[in-house]
């Protein structure tokens, strides 16, 4: 038996607007800009895709099953600018095969800095996702599946979720599969663990995110058929497919005209076909019912699903990302004081400060990840981004002492 789970990772940040020295007003964002942007990727991915994946659902009667995260800041930008896309995300809560994860509300490193912001932020992003879906998180995916035995950990303590999402990194996995649920490193028996992990098989999932479309990758052209065959080979060394991958890859980062939706509608009745009767499509928490854990899975210091180094080289490292995140985080007292004090929007706009993607517009990697670095940014420079940033975070400073 080989279940395939599929993990889509929904986000939007609030970009901001370029912010000089001479700027005072507390107007940071460029919502001109991110309407532009949601509007547009919304006609790209989220409504054609959300709409074949609910045709999906309902074509094979329920078989056929995902999973999202989606961050508070692409729902607000959604219900701003796309509403019409929360309404179909709701239209798949319904269908009963569709299962909703927990994570920051506003896609932040909160945990690497305040475990109290963090709280905050998995609970402000629990809240919404019930309110909106009306499913309670039983599965945490941080952000940028950023995790460490910590991590778990922690959560572990909250008694709220059953797994965590991760990356199935092969220094840390030795000679063992993704293909498995495992456990972190813990007393007792493995099957008694508050918390499981699920590890993403960043081939497959890379397969569909990056290489889909690459004319020079030998395996081009990836049909629904090849891949559903690459799938069965789990059978035997392992039972779970963990396809997790960007939202947007779905028409955005591979375009319509790539046949990446074609490849989605045909894939369901391949995986099936290949081998009858053996393999399925499952949500996160259905892994769990299904698989016990085979072992631990020991991950002593941050990893990420990002770049070759699957680190946290993409957002800290160098020295204006960390300098732009302690400043920020040093800022988290005085913001929570002011706004108890009165001011209603400091503590929103800076919670969308936190958003991970500022300082990742930040990094100044050059070999073989800078090209998608230049890509996502807004930015003429690594430069540009952590001055304008450091311009936003000056005004917020002001605002705690005015």
């Amino acid at each position: 038996m080989a279940s395939v789970c599929f993990y889509f990772q929904v986000h939007q940040p609030f970009r901001l607007r370029r912010y000089s020295v001479f700027d005072s007003d507390p107007f940071y964002f460029d919502n001109a800009e991110n309407e532009a942007i949601l509007r547009k990727v919304s006609d790209k991915c989220y409504r054609p895709a959300t709409a074949k994946i609910l045709d999906l659902v309902r074509r094979h009667e329920g078989r056929f099953r995902v999973s999202f995260s989606i961050t508070d800041t692409a729902l607000q930008q959604m219900e701003l600018w796309a509403p019409e896309v929360i309404d179909l995300f709701k239209q798949l809560a319904d269908t009963g095969a569709c299962e909703f994860l927990g994570e920051t509300s506003h896609h932040s490193l909160s945990f690497l800095y305040s475990r109290h912001e963090f709280d905050e932020q998995v609970r402000l992003h629990d809240a919404r996702i019930k309110a909106l879906f009306g499913q309670e998180p039983r599965v945490f995916r941080n952000t940028e599946l950023i995790y460490s035995n910590e991590l778990a950990a922690h959560l572990a303590g909250h008694g709220r979720y059953r797994a965590i999402c991760c990356e199935g990194v092969d220094g840390l996995l030795g000679y063992r599969s993704p293909n498995y649920t495992y456990v972190p490193p813990g007393a007792g028996p493995i099957e008694s663990r508050p918390i499981q992990l699920l590890l993403k098989n960043f081939r497959l999932s890379d397969d569909i995110a990056f290489r889909f479309s690459n004319r020079g990758w030998a395996e081009w052209p990836l049909t629904a058929e090849k891949f559903a065959k690459w799938v069965n080979k789990i059978n035997g060394d392992g039972y779970v497919c963990n396809l997790f991958m960007d939202y947007e890859t779905l028409g955005e980062h591979q375009w319509q005209e790539t046949g990446i939706f074609q490849f989605l509608d045909a894939l369901p009745e391949k995986i099936y076909d290949v081998n009858p009767g053996q393999n399925d499509f499952l949500c996160v928490s259905q892994l769990l019912d299904c698989y016990r854990p085979v072992g631990e899975y020991d991950v002593p210091r941050f990893i990420s699903w990002a770049d070759t180094e699957r680190d946290l080289s993409a957002w800290l490292g160098n020295p204006m990302q960390d300098s732009a995140a302690q400043e920020l985080y040093n800022l988290e007292a005085a913001v929570k004081d002011k706004h108890a004090k009165g001011d209603p929007w400091i503590l929103e706009d800076w919670r969308k400060l936190t958003t991970s993607d500022h300082v990742y517009y930040m990094c100044t990697k050059y070999w073989a990840d800078g090209d998608v670095h230049k890509y996502f940014s807004p930015y003429d420079s690594p430069y540009d981004a952590f001055i304008n940033f450091m311009n936003v975070l000056d005004n917020i400073r002001e605002r705690t002492e005015g």
